[in-house]
């Protein structure tokens, strides 16, 4: 497996902007690479984004329009530019890189095995 880390967060006001980057340490070109989101202790992990071996994004319906999945296969990372941010974006984002089992990787449907960063916090004020 793997290793992932990912970095980028930080603490901004409402309508801001931040890049996230998930780097590997070795190749993830045929994975789905994955950015999750924990919001507060009880709720489930929730999928932002995943973007495919081809490059093909998907989005949740939350983040659409305002998040942009993109991946650069020789550096072997994955950035997440998140525009747009409002106080629901608050949690700990982190990213996943999963095989790919199924004819498309699925936002928030990780099935493994999986390599997990640790995760980066973002943090938005009103």
């Amino acid at each position: 497996q793997v290793q992932l880390r990912d970095s980028g967060g930080g603490s901004v006001q409402s309508g801001g902007s931040l890049r996230l980057s998930c780097s590997a340490s070795g190749y993830i070109g045929s994975y789905c690479i994955h950015w999750l989101r924990s919001q507060a202790p009880g709720k489930a992990r929730e999928g932002v984004a995943v973007i495919g071996p081809d490059g093909s994004p998907y989005y949740a319906d939350s983040v659409k329009g305002r998040f942009t999945i993109s991946r650069d296969y020789a550096a072997n990372t994955v950035y997440l530019q998140m525009d747009s941010l409002n106080t629901e974006d608050t949690g700990t984002y982190i990213c996943a890189a999963d095989p790919l089992w199924a004819d498309r990787c699925r936002v928030g449907v990780v099935q493994g095995p999986t390599s997990w960063g640790r995760g980066t916090q973002v943090t938005v004020s009103s």
